[in-house]
């Protein structure tokens, strides 16, 4: 839907205005129901370029008269719209000839390295469940509190918020973690390390410090598996939110007697 969207803007005025309305509704209900941060409200500002002086007029705001125009050369609208076609079979292509000879998709793997064209959608499959790591401290190597974080889910009693366009650049990026493995995000055992020695700059991130009175002597990151619970659920137990503990996601870091920190069990 999103594709068809973004070539009615290069249509007649019927097209471009149509392509306005069902834009900013669609960007409206996503603000509404998701949270991509400021990309949605760029996307509605965006918008505003295919309204014309008509619309305006009509709105009671008046724009400067047009200066005058010279013609457009035949060779340059040609060029523009055999320009307008290899980037539209570049966009189809992926999703139509998937598994099909390569010479069919040809065209779009030329204009790849210039990034001119792509699937438009910040992600190809959205997934039911959605993994997050979970910081968590211990004193005494048996009871592990989890530090509270600001903007992500974490307490399954806890309704999701909207905070665009604000972007929470730490709990984005933990999520894209949660993806992968520590080793590919090694910024992950760097924060378990600072939060051993109630670093304030890293305690900031979270919403509050657990151990405020003396650090921890171990950290650890838990991946968390969460789902939305169905209504019956929330109205019997108020919860939103459904979680299954993976297992660890990073090594566990501790305090060693020198005051460093390091792997527990390592040398």
């Amino acid at each position: 839907m999103e594709l068809v969207v973004v070539w009615l803007a290069w249509l007649p005025r019927p097209f471009r205005l149509a392509c306005c309305a069902v834009a900013t509704l669609l960007q409206v209900g996503i603000i509404l129901t998701a949270n991509y941060a400021f990309l949605n409200y760029l996307v509605l500002a965006l918008g505003l370029l295919l309204l014309d002086d008509g619309v305006f007029a009509r709105l009671g705001l008046r724009a400067p008269a047009p200066a005058a125009c010279a013609p457009v050369p035949r060779w340059r609208l040609l060029g523009a719209l055999a320009a307008f076609a290899w980037i539209f079979y570049a966009s189809v292509a992926p999703w139509l000839f998937a598994g099909w000879p390569a010479f069919l998709t040809a065209p779009a793997s030329l204009l790849s390295p210039f990034r001119v064209v792509n699937r438009y959608g910040l992600f190809a499959v959205m997934t039911r469940e959605r993994d997050e790591i979970e910081f968590q401290g211990t004193r005494d190597g048996r009871t592990w509190t989890p530090y509270p974080f600001r903007y992500k889910p974490q307490d399954p009693a806890v309704a999701p918020g909207i905070y665009a366009p604000y972007q929470p650049r730490f709990e984005w990026n933990l999520w894209f973690a949660s993806l992968g493995s520590w080793r590919q995000n090694p910024w992950v055992v760097t924060a378990e390390e600072r939060l051993l020695a109630n670093e304030p700059d890293v305690l900031a991130l979270f919403a509050g410090n657990p151990f405020a009175g003396a650090p921890p002597r171990q950290v650890r990151a838990v991946l968390w598996r969460y789902w939305f619970t169905d209504r019956a659920t929330r109205r019997r137990t108020g919860r939103w939110w459904n979680r299954e503990e993976l297992g660890l996601y990073a090594p566990v870091v501790e305090r060693r007697p020198d005051g460093s920190a390091g792997l527990a069990g390592g040398p």
